[in-house]
């Protein structure tokens, strides 16, 4: 018995010097790691800087949506309020509009945009001549590098009820012009229609490069048990890039309430607001523009903690269901 205890004793004398040689073996790991890719850690440090400076110091400004904040007396002088703009935007009668709106457009973007770059890069894959696989990705990604106004203003040079190329035809032919612009129904189809000129390419960029990866081997293996070019893109392709499709689909949800300010706002205008008008360009409209800063950042809040909520969410049932999920 005493020399079992003596064993126990000399091992628990041992143990805290085998951590700690652990401790520093993994420490000359971590730093010889670190002096190897000294030049990849040197490239992360302007985005280290970024982030740090745009967008979690200013993490520290949520505290204004629960003050009535005045510039001149500053945070620390402003007098605090609660919950009271939280309050007035859930009991607002806009609120429910702007929450349908901004549904229904996320859902537009989720069930017709979404599909479309993933499609597009099963299609461009099958593309054998690199030349004109080269011309059709380059084509398709210039739109990306414009403007929203250019954009919009495009769509505005063919679409307008007075003057517009597209009902000039229309009336020239016997037709009725149609209210592209002013009509809600309309609207929401020209929103997800130029999210589709514009983004579809750039998009396409990541499913691509998942589809390029896959093992050429296993499409050989396929061919050999007779799959047709069909049955391989539904057996080996799609189940390779699912773990990329998931990832994205799990971002795409987080983004629910926030479509974006530029592209809505410059869709809006006084007859298609009803249908048009998003948290987004109602935070500009009713707390930037009025000088509601307090307000504007409540509603902002808002909209960051359902986006967190979404995220959590989505990426636990991805993990739920056997992905990786996105963390």
């Amino acid at each position: 018995m005493r020399e079992s205890a003596t064993v126990a004793e000399d091992q628990q004398s041992i143990l805290p010097d085998l951590n700690k040689k652990a401790v520093k073996k993994s420490r000359k790991k971590t730093f010889a790691a670190i002096v190897r890719n000294k030049w990849l850690y040197l490239m992360m440090i302007p985005g280290i800087i970024y982030f740090i400076i745009f967008k979690y110091l200013p993490m520290g400004g949520i505290i204004i949506a629960f003050q009535d904040y005045q510039p001149f007396l500053g945070i620390a002088n402003s007098p605090w309020v609660g919950f009271k703009h939280f309050e007035r935007l859930f009991t607002e009668p806009t609120f429910f509009m702007l929450l349908g709106n901004t549904l229904l457009l996320f859902a537009l973007n989720l069930f017709i945009f979404f599909p479309i770059p993933i499609v597009l890069a099963l299609m461009l894959n099958e593309v054998k001549n690199k030349y004109l696989k080269s011309g059709v990705q380059t084509i398709i990604y210039i739109p990306h590098f414009m403007s929203w106004v250019i954009i919009v203003s495009i769509c505005y040079v063919f679409l307008a009820q007075d003057g517009g190329a597209i009902n000039a035809l229309i009336a020239g032919m016997g037709g009725e012009k149609i209210p592209f612009l002013t009509d809600g129904t309309w609207s929401r189809i020209i929103y997800i229609l130029q999210i589709i000129w514009k983004e579809m390419g750039w998009s396409t960029i990541i499913y691509l490069a998942a589809v390029t990866a896959v093992d050429p081997g296993l499409y050989e293996a396929a061919k050999m048990d007779g799959a047709s070019r069909l049955r391989q893109i539904w057996h080996i392709t799609l189940p390779a890039i699912r773990p990329i499709i998931i990832i994205m689909l799990i971002l795409k949800i987080g983004q629910t309430l926030d479509l974006g300010f530029e592209h809505v706002y410059l869709l809006l205008n006084s007859i298609n607001r009803e249908a048009m008008e998003i948290f987004d360009t109602y935070v500009y409209t009713a707390g930037m523009k009025n000088g509601q800063l307090s307000f504007s950042t409540a509603v902002g809040l808002f909209k960051g903690l359902v986006g967190l909520i979404l995220v959590v969410g989505a990426n636990r049932l991805a993990k739920k269901f056997g992905e990786e999920g996105l963390y």
